[in-house]
C-alpha cells in the first residue's frame, strides 16, 4: 500500500510539472531548476547571472525555495524582474504544486528566463520534476571532490553541472580529476562549468550555455 501511495504522489507531481512546462512554453519562458547542497552558491550564481542577462535585454524571474526566511529572495529582489519566495516550513524540496502556485502569482509576459532556486539539499530534489526545461546540479570546492559519487542521484538527471568556488582549488587541495572520473560513471552528457562567482572566472561560458539552450 505504501508503494502505491508513493507512486500516486510522484504521478500527481509529474502531471502538474507537465502543466507548469506547458504554461511556460506558451509564454516563451525558459525555466532552469538549480539544485545543490546549502552554501554551494546558488544565490551568488543568480546574483551574477541575472544582471548579465538583463544587460542583453533578457528579463528573468526567480522562485526561491527555503525552509524559512526570505533572505535569498531579498538578495535577488533588486536584480530580477520578479521574485517569489516559497517557504517549505521544513520540507526538504520544492514540488510541482508549489511551483504552480508561484507561477500563478507571476506575470510571465516579457520574461525570457525563470530560475528556480531549490531548497538546499542533495537528495530530495532529485526525484521531483517541477516543470523546468533544464536541471542544473551545482557543487562547490569546499564540499569536497567526492560529492558526485556520494549523491549520484542529483547528478544523474542533470542537464548541466556547475562547479563553483574554483578560486579555492589550490588552497583546499581539491582534486578535479576525481570529480570528472566519477561523472564519467554517472552522467557524461551534461557539460561541466567551472566558475567562480567571487572573481567572475568562467561565467561567460555558463551564460553562453544559457543563451544557446533557450534559443534552441
Amino acid at each position: 500500500m505504501k508503494i502505491n501511495v508513493v507512486k500516486n504522489v510522484l504521478e500527481a507531481n509529474d502531471a502538474l510539472a507537465a502543466e507548469n512546462r506547458e504554461k511556460l512554453d506558451a509564454a516563451g519562458v525558459w525555466c532552469v531548476n538549480i539544485t545543490s547542497a546549502p552554501g554551494s552558491g546558488k544565490t551568488s550564481l543568480l546574483e551574477k547571472t541575472i544582471p548579465a542577462l538583463a544587460a542583453k535585454g533578457l528579463a528573468s524571474a526567480v522562485i526561491v525555495g527555503d525552509l524559512q526566511t526570505t533572505r535569498d529572495a531579498e538578495r535577488l529582489g533588486n536584480l530580477a524582474a520578479q521574485v517569489t519566495q516559497i517557504n517549505t516550513e521544513g520540507g526538504c524540496h520544492l514540488t510541482a504544486s508549489q511551483v504552480a502556485a508561484a507561477l500563478a502569482g507571476l506575470d510571465l509576459k516579457g520574461l525570457e528566463y525563470l530560475f528556480i532556486e531549490n531548497v538546499g539539499n542533495m537528495v530530495c530534489p532529485a526525484g521531483f520534476d517541477l516543470g523546468e526545461h533544464a536541471r542544473v546540479a551545482m557543487l562547490s570546492t569546499p564540499e569536497g571532490d567526492d560529492k558526485a559519487a556520494k549523491y549520484n542521484t542529483l547528478f544523474l538527471p542533470a542537464d548541466a553541472i556547475v562547479l563553483n568556488k574554483i578560486e579555492l582549488i589550490e588552497a583546499l587541495g581539491y582534486d578535479k580529476s576525481r570529480l570528472y572520473d566519477d561523472l564519467k560513471k554517472i552522467n557524461t552528457a551534461a557539460p561541466v562549468f567551472e566558475l567562480s562567482c567571487r572573481t567572475g572566472e568562467g561565467l561567460e561560458t555558463w551564460l553562453a550555455w544559457l543563451g544557446a539552450k533557450r534559443t534552441r
